[in-house]
C-alpha cells in the first residue's frame, strides 16, 4: 500500500528505527509509492452522519436548509 503523505513516510520510518515495523515492510510501502510527489499532510474526510425522518422533514427540499419555524414566529409577534 503506498504512503499518503510526507508525515506518514516520516512516522513509518520511525517505527522502523525503533523496531516496531520490519525492514521488509518499510520497502513494501516505499516501493509502491514510488517517486510520486506527496503532500506534506493529508485532512480525513468528514463522515456523512445519518438523517433520521424527522430531519428530512424539516428540511426544505429546494434549498436543502431548515424550514422557518412559523408557530415560533407568531410568538415574537413578528
Amino acid at each position: 500500500m503506498p504512503f499518503k503523505s510526507k508525515a506518514q513516510r516520516r512516522k513509518f520510518a520511525e517505527l522502523l528505527v525503533k523496531g516496531e515495523i520490519s525492514p521488509e515492510t518499510y520497502e513494501e510501502w516505499n516501493r509502491s509509492t514510488g517517486r510520486r510527489e506527496l503532500p506534506e499532510r493529508v485532512k480525513r474526510t468528514k463522515s456523512r452522519k445519518k438523517r433520521g425522518a424527522q430531519a428530512k422533514a424539516r428540511t426544505s427540499a429546494r434549498t436543502g436548509r431548515p424550514k422557518e419555524n412559523k408557530s415560533f414566529r407568531r410568538k415574537r409577534g413578528r
